[in-house]
């Protein structure tokens, strides 16, 4: 059975592109134009994903995202967001939203990020199911562990991912974020480092270390996570 979504954005047509894109792939979606109203929805329960626009009249993505976690409810969840969007990224991410899509959203973006973050929270019965010993394996599962809040758990699997790689930006990027979402900005930033110095053309890192530099220098962040491709 196709994973059930939950589509809260108080836009009717933009509820209906992305309910269109995902449909034609088989996912089963149900739409919420609030953020009480996705509360009430996601208290029936059976939801795989939950995509939350950041600006809503009244309750907006960030603060949906927080009653979700102080109501117990860990569905996994994608922010959608305009440029400036997220200007306090840390809170985003100590609440769970590793996963970040910017507008304007193509159907094939949509689709991809709503399969990737699916099908890591689909893997393995429980967050403790060791992954095979397999470097894609332990990236994926300690991106699912990040979605949970569960840094100890991530942190073994990203050591273990650098023993088998450690050529790989992907995986010094993803401890970055570690590390950033426990305000560790120091260990942050050489981890976000080393994956531009592997490979200046890294986006994420990139995009990870100029959102660092904001908040010493601004005092906002000005972009929303990057974690990379899984």
């Amino acid at each position: 059975m196709k994973a059930k979504i939950l589509i809260v954005d108080d836009e009717p047509n933009v509820r209906l592109s992305y309910r269109m894109a995902l449909e034609a792939e088989g996912y089963v979606i149900k739409e919420a134009h609030c953020g009480a109203r996705a509360l009430d929805e996601l208290a029936t329960g059976g939801f795989d994903l939950a995509i939350l626009d950041m600006r809503m009249p009244e309750m907006d993505g960030l603060d949906l995202l927080a009653e979700m976690r102080n109501r117990g409810f860990t569905t996994p969840s994608v922010i959608i967001t305009a440029f400036g969007d997220v200007p306090h990224a840390v809170r985003a991410m100590k609440l769970g939203a590793i996963d970040f899509l910017k507008k304007p959203i193509t159907p094939e973006a949509l689709r991809n990020i709503v399969t990737d973050v699916v099908s890591r929270h689909q893997t393995g019965a429980t967050p403790a199911s060791p992954p095979r010993d397999d470097f894609h394996d332990h990236i994926v599962t300690a991106q699912r562990l990040l979605n949970l809040q569960d840094f100890p758990r991530a942190k073994k699997h990203l050591i273990r991912a650098l023993e088998l790689n450690d050529k790989s930006p992907e995986a010094f990027n993803l401890t970055g974020v570690l590390f950033e979402m426990q305000e560790d900005y120091e260990r942050a930033k050489k981890y976000y480092g080393q994956a531009i110095k592997l490979n200046k053309h890294y986006e994420p890192a990139q995009q990870n270390m100029r959102r660092i530099f904001e908040l010493f220098h601004f005092g906002a962040s000005k972009e929303p996570v990057a974690l990379g491709d899984a």
